[in-house]
């Protein structure tokens, strides 16, 4: 019987893989795109975008990579590194560019430089802004890849085939479309990733996007190939999360997302791509209606026994 379990022992152990620091810092970075600090929730997020583009997920790696090693480099905040901070950005820097334009020696050389500024500006920002600055870095550095492209000879990427999708592939779009894919398949790995280290997140990212969706049709009834496509829900789903994050709450969250849609309509009003901003200006708008009713206001009483 001993002789029996110790064979079983032997077969059944497995020598621990230990994943070196860098690599999991790498992989933080692309789980704080969601706000989840952990690397598995982070490679769930890759191959959720390796489901709709390889190239696209290995942008991501670079792009956050980069971003590290810049950080590393000139020794930014060790702590604020090692949570992946500092490879968020250009995490989404590589996917974008890789979106928007095809792979050449003009595009990737945008893209590295934009994941290091994108770095700079997240140290320059946590430093000197005295408010979460979420996506602005990257929103500040890819508007100019945007326009800088073409002006040095590459050409954007087309999209002309029309989009239709049922209610629920239309709602997981969305969530997709936090990192500009289409796909319910990268969605579920989406879900997963952030289910992992906290469902509440995975369930706000859902109905932020279900509402989102709603509210843009409600607008806009003649735009269902925009609906389809997700488009009404990224921004939502990224201010329900970065406000769940900021306070426990049900109607900061709820606030967010109704504020991000409009703002993510008529964004292009100012002749920008929208890209990630509505949700950061969304975001902003109920933390400062959030501290402003506590400055008016102050702390809420106790109702009597």
């Amino acid at each position: 019987m001993t002789g029996s379990t110790n064979t079983q022992a032997r077969a059944t152990s497995w020598p621990a893989v230990e994943v070196p620091e860098k690599v999991r810092m790498v992989f933080r970075s692309l789980g704080q795109v969601f706000f989840q600090e952990n690397a598995l929730s982070g490679l769930l997020f890759a191959i959720g975008i390796a489901m709709s583009s390889p190239l696209m997920a290995l942008g991501a790696i670079v792009g956050a990579a980069i971003g590290s090693a810049a950080a590393w480099i000139l020794r930014f905040d060790g702590s604020v590194l090692k949570a992946g901070i500092y490879g968020i950005n250009p995490a989404v820097i590589g996917i974008a560019t890789l979106f928007f334009f095809p792979p050449g020696v003009v595009s990737i050389c945008l893209m590295v430089v934009g994941c290091v500024v994108a770095a700079l500006l997240t140290e320059a920002l946590r430093r000197y802004v005295p408010f979460m600055t979420y996506a602005t870095p990257f929103n500040l550095t890819f508007w100019p890849i945007y326009f800088l492209g073409p002006a040095l000879g590459a050409p954007r990427v087309e999209f002309a085939e029309p989009v239709t999708a049922g209610f629920v592939e239309a709602v997981a779009h969305g969530i997709g479309q936090v990192l500009f894919q289409a796909s319910i398949w990268t969605t579920l790995f989406f879900l997963a990733g952030m289910a992992l280290n906290n469902w509440r997140h995975a369930c706000w990212a859902v109905v932020a996007s279900l509402v989102g969706m709603l509210v843009g049709i409600y607008h806009h009834d003649s735009s269902a190939e925009v609906a389809a496509l997700g488009l009404y829900g990224y921004n939502a789903v990224l201010a329900a999360l970065a406000l769940s994050v900021w306070r426990p709450s049900v109607l900061a969250p709820l606030l967010g997302i109704l504020l991000s849609v409009p703002l993510t309509e008529n964004f292009p009003l100012v002749g920008l791509p929208a890209l990630t901003a509505p949700f950061v200006l969304a975001t902003w708008l109920v933390q400062a209606l959030v501290l402003l009713e506590g400055r008016l206001y102050g702390p809420r009483a106790s109702s009597p026994g």
